[in-house]
């Protein structure tokens, strides 16, 4: 039981550290996303986003939206 114990814990463990480290990413790429500020910097970012699955791109994209309504 105690080894049970031991193996939820680590994986836990695990997780809290791959979440901390996929927040820190976030925030690592919008910082470099704001810094595509006009409206032609965002239409080439869009484009180049065409090329890739909105799977792939969905954090992405909702980043951008919120930048073209601000």
């Amino acid at each position: 039981m105690e080894t049970a114990t031991r193996t939820i814990g680590r994986r836990l463990t695990a997780i809290r550290r791959d979440s901390r480290e996929a927040r820190a990413a976030r925030r690592t790429l919008q910082h470099e996303l704001s810094s595509y500020n006009t409206a032609s910097e965002l239409n080439d970012l869009e484009a180049i986003l065409d090329r890739h699955s909105d799977e792939d791109t969905a954090d992405i994209r909702r980043f951008l939206a919120t930048r073209r309504v601000a």
